[in-house]
């Protein structure tokens, strides 16, 4: 079992039974798979590393976790799982996946069901005010934006390599009408610390990639 996969098993219920142990460590497996077809250019194992190592920096030091950081974490590896590039159906069916797969485990029903409604918030990137949990995702989730100018770029090339099906025009248009929804936002990032690390570099690389969309 890689460190991977070890890290997905550390946020479930601790099973004795070897059987229940193996299944998880199976489900594990199963979402890497997924992670990894073939015709992901961003949402890849790589992204979904991204969006864990996102959450170390944002739930660190103790007083910006949250208190059910493990469903977070879970929802992190699901929110993803399915991907065809139909926004809003993808994340209705990952969602739909992660209520399967954690009952399956026998995760906590009232957990499965936090899982799952993470995994639907990050359909719009808008978690509600006060709502801790979606915010620590989301946030994680966007992380790529205040990345340096260079992996942005490569983050934008991979996008557009998924919609390859998209003729150039509509492509360009819908996708600036999508950075330009996030950036009319008064805040990008909802957490204090996702301000912090990244709103300003965030800022500057989205308005970056508008210019060089509508140019």
């Amino acid at each position: 079992m890689t460190d991977l996969e070890a890290g997905f098993v550390a946020q479930l219920t601790p099973a004795s039974d070897p059987a229940v142990r193996q299944r998880q460590r199976g489900a594990a497996t199963d979402l890497l798979v997924r992670w990894g077809e073939p015709h992901r250019r961003y949402h890849t194992v790589e992204h979904l590393v991204a969006v864990l190592d996102a959450l170390d920096r944002l739930t660190s030091p103790g007083p910006h976790a949250t208190p059910d950081e493990a469903s977070v974490r879970l929802a992190a590896w699901f929110h993803d799982a399915v991907y065809a590039g139909r926004p809003g159906a993808d994340e209705e069916a990952s969602a739909a996946l992660a209520e399967q797969v954690l009952s399956e485990l026998g995760y906590p029903a009232a957990r499965v069901a936090e899982v799952a409604r993470l995994v639907r918030v990050t359909a719009a990137h808008a978690p509600e005010p006060g709502d801790a949990a979606a915010a620590l995702l989301v946030d994680a989730d966007l992380a790529v934006l205040g990345g340096p100018e260079a992996g942005y770029r490569a983050y934008a090339d991979a996008v557009r390599q998924e919609y390859a099906r998209v003729p150039d025009p509509l492509f360009r248009a819908g996708r600036a009408q999508v950075l330009r929804r996030l950036t009319a936002a008064e805040q990008i990032y909802a957490t204090a610390r996702g301000r912090l690390l990244w709103e300003a570099t965030a800022r500057a690389n989205v308005a970056a990639e508008i210019a060089r969309l509508e140019a």
